[in-house]
């Protein structure tokens, strides 16, 4: 399971979820990837559910690269307990995931096998989530720039 070495705090405040996710947005290293479509918590074991459900479809050929991290504790007290005497105790490690966030990504193998493996990753995790392309995402980008050209130049003319 994926956790910290060590952390400043031993426990953290809940904290929210607000707005879009602001980096780790865009494919970085992979063709293909898993990107978030709602706010959510996804825990060590849910992160490590999907890296073995991609790892073993794809046979462990192409390179996966996991782009979040369970840094966040989250406490609990024990059942059965009354109210009051404290804060529980650090139960497991969570990844703070807001929607745009690419979860994993995925490269070196055809497009039908990173499909289906990503498919079957999505089915490990707590969130809806959708399909991203490198190739999709350089259309978007020189899309954006030849609008961002054409806008400017019919303002100075």
């Amino acid at each position: 399971m994926l956790m910290p070495k060590r952390v400043k705090h031993r426990k953290q405040f809940r904290g929210r979820m607000k707005g879009k996710a602001q980096r780790g947005n865009v494919l970085a290293y992979g063709e293909f990837g898993l990107q978030a479509m709602e706010p959510h918590w996804v825990t060590s074991q849910q992160i490590e559910a999907a890296r073995i459900a991609l790892t073993r479809y794809t046979k462990r050929g192409g390179q996966v690269w996991i782009k979040i991290f369970p840094d966040k504790p989250v406490t609990a007290k024990p059942a059965e307990t009354r109210m009051g005497s404290g804060k529980g105790a650090p139960e497991y490690w969570v990844a703070v995931v807001k929607p745009g966030r690419v979860l994993f990504e995925i490269a070196g193998v055809p497009e039908e096998t990173a499909r289906e493996a990503l498919r079957l990753a999505s089915h490990k995790l707590p969130l809806k989530t959708k399909l991203i392309m490198k190739a999709d995402a350089n259309a978007k980008t020189a899309e954006a720039a030849s609008e961002a050209t054409t806008e400017a130049g019919g303002e100075e003319a």
